[in-house]
């Protein structure tokens, strides 16, 4: 029997899985040249070590001979883990305290598993879903899952949100604004002055149409910002609003699939909306999250970090860059780089990474994030890649 159609096209598309792609073609090239020759700057996957923290108490409770400690748990998670998830929200919406209980929060099979399940709960065959462009790549996927559509909204030149841009995009059929801060890929971090006036814009637009679209924020990245750079709240502008995250890149936990949906406490329909993801989480076969890291991040969400170290990065990798010739976007939280392609290749960006990849560099097309033209540069790597690279990018320029 052939595989849906839709599956079969969108993986022959020249876009297809592209960042995956090149993450493998770097495994390859450096069995091929030696891992101090190619510099993969494919995928953000954190190189930082998890806090000891965390590794401690991974240790300690995976040790554990409790009678049916790996048994099934309700489908929303522990109550103990929604709860610290709870409190984690709290700080970061700048909520008052107990403002928010387990009942807000529904754990996840990570930030894609907390989108999947919320997507499923609240969109029907033709709904649409407003996302700024650029954005991560696996966005037009979730939303198709569920017979949505995805409404791709291009930003200021600055990467700053288009509001007119969107008021101009809902319609009666809008059922979510999905936005994303720190940025996957320009790692531009929304205002609360802009927050504020897109919740306007939706709360106007639910009067004349008598139906209020969510504020989907997809937050992994929230703690990874630079140059006191603070991430705003929604809640704090909007009552239908909905955090999803993982504990992938704050924590770099990126394997362990674990994260969040929470929801606004003030939401209208906030008791119906979090029965939908515990229902969707079943029926989409998670069943839970896993049972071993909701009991570790529980206990260790607001383990420290040094992310100072990203910023580092981020200062040399730009040097690089700056000694080349490229032209990119300094990012204010996450871990990319948004770079212009050279005047020389156009908007095909295609084509100027496998420019790059001769010179052994590997980057992401920016197509896929829907910012044809532009290319992606993930600086979670180790430092010696990053000042090694110098000479292969301004290589790479010279030779055009």
């Amino acid at each position: 029997m052939p595989i849906s159609k839709y599956i079969k096209e969108t993986m022959t598309s020249p876009g297809a899985g592209v960042i995956r792609k090149m993450f493998e073609e770097g495994i390859r090239l450096k069995k091929q040249y030696g891992e101090d020759k190619v510099f993969d700057f494919s995928l953000g996957n954190p190189d930082l070590d998890p806090p000891e923290e965390v590794s401690e108490e991974f240790a300690r409770i995976a040790g554990s001979r409790e009678k049916n400690f790996h048994g099934y748990m309700p489908n929303a998670g522990f109550t103990d883990a929604r709860e610290a998830m709870a409190r984690k929200t709290e700080s970061e919406q700048s909520l008052p305290e107990g403002s928010m209980d387990f009942s807000c929060v529904v754990m996840s099979v990570g930030a894609a598993g907390a989108l999947n399940s919320l997507f499923k709960a609240i969109l029907n065959d033709g709904d649409e879903v407003i996302v700024p462009a650029p954005f991560f790549v696996e966005y037009r996927h979730y939303v198709h899952n569920y017979g949505g559509k995805l409404i791709e909204v291009p930003c200021k030149k600055d990467f700053s949100l288009d509001l007119e841009a969107i008021k101009s995009a809902l319609t009666e059929k809008t059922a979510a604004v999905l936005i994303n801060s720190p940025n996957n890929p320009t790692g531009r971090v929304y205002s609360q002055e802009e927050i504020k006036n897109l919740s306007f814009i939706l709360k106007e637009h639910s009067k004349k149409c008598g139906r209020e679209p969510y504020l989907i924020c997809d937050e992994p990245y929230r703690a990874i910002v630079y140059d006191n750079v603070k991430v705003a709240s929604s809640f704090a502008e909007y009552d239908s609003s909905v955090v999803v995250t993982s504990f992938a890149k704050n924590l770099s936990l990126p394997g362990e699939r674990i994260g969040y949906v929470a929801v606004n406490p003030r939401c209208p329909d906030k008791d119906e909306l979090i029965a939908a993801c515990i229902f969707t989480t079943r029926v989409l076969g998670y069943v839970n999250a896993p049972a071993l890291m909701q009991r570790v991040v529980a206990k260790t969400w607001a383990s420290p970090v040094d992310y100072s170290l990203y910023e580092k990065r981020r200062n040399e990798l730009m040097e690089n860059l700056d000694a080349a010739g490229i032209e990119y976007t300094k990012p204010e939280g996450a871990f990319y780089l948004w770079c212009k392609v050279p005047d020389k290749f156009g908007d095909d960006d295609m084509a100027f990474c496998e420019h790059l990849k001769k010179h052994l560099i590997l980057a992401a097309p920016g197509s896929g994030f829907g910012g044809k033209g532009y290319f992606r540069l993930a600086y979670c790597v180790s430092e010696k890649s990053i000042v090694d690279s110098k000479k292969a990018f301004v290589e790479a320029m010279k030779d055009l």
